[in-house]
């Protein structure tokens, strides 16, 4: 996968949230957003979800300059797989129907192939038994499950996971973490905003620094956490693998 970024700025009223960000790298499975609550990261990964738009830059993924105007947003939309930290799921709905959704309103199948489809992905991720229960009698790991099973649903080009775990105590992070791993080596491009540092070590393929509104440096996973460049980079790891 081909991620371009060229001056991307975003702010919010007066804050400014990215400024200037640039940034040109290719990845065969995993790129890692890490850094400081704040610094920029959800944002960037919204811009390059299509879910907001640049005040200024142009991004570009695999070759294509992503849009400006709604509609040419929402056709891009299609093309990627979206998983937030909350799960996003509609509360009313079961399991099966949260998966079914997109898939029927979005992407016009049929009821009966997208039903087919909503039931292969929940046997992949053994949601089978649940299909048919509301989030609220779901697990936190198997909400954020459906959530993956319900992205993963639409056959995407590409995934996004803004902070997948952040809500789950350290057995459930365990149980997406795997999950998030078997899909890496699916085939599927996924770009993670983490905070897990030793998943971003072992899955990444690279891993961007993510502080003060730009991409502090961006390097191999390995050579990331043994050689940081930044000395901002440097205080942020030592701070954070601390304990």
């Amino acid at each position: 996968m081909k991620i371009a970024m060229h001056g991307v700025s975003k702010a919010f009223g007066t804050q400014r949230v990215l400024d200037g960000v640039t940034l040109e790298c290719e990845f065969d499975h995993t790129l890692a957003l890490i850094g400081p609550s704040g610094g920029g990261k959800s944002t960037l990964l919204r811009l390059l979800a299509g879910l907001d738009v640049a005040d200024s830059g142009t991004l570009f993924v695999n070759g294509s300059e992503l849009p400006q105007d709604e509609g040419a947003l929402r056709r891009y939309r299609r093309r990627a797989g979206i998983v937030f930290q909350a799960y996003n799921l509609f509360p009313h709905l079961s399991a099966l129907e949260n998966v079914l959704l997109p898939l029927t309103r979005v992407h016009r199948l049929s009821r009966s192939a997208a039903l087919d489809r909503a039931s292969a992905v929940l046997r992949r991720f053994q949601l089978e038994t649940h299909a048919h229960k509301q989030p609220a009698l779901l697990s936190g790991g198997q909400r954020q499950r459906v959530a993956i099973a319900r992205a993963l649903a639409t056959e995407p080009e590409f995934l996004l996971f803004d902070e997948p775990t952040s809500a789950l105590d350290p057995e459930m992070t365990a149980e997406v973490l795997d999950v998030i791993a078997e899909l890496r080596e699916s085939g599927t491009p996924l770009i993670l905003v983490t905070h897990e540092m030793g998943f971003a070590r072992r899955s990444a393929d690279l891993v961007a620094f993510v502080s003060n509104g730009g991409i502090q440096e961006c390097a191999p996973a390995a050579e990331f956490f043994s050689a940081p460049r930044s000395e901002e980079t440097k205080r942020f790891l030592e701070k954070i693998l601390k304990y």
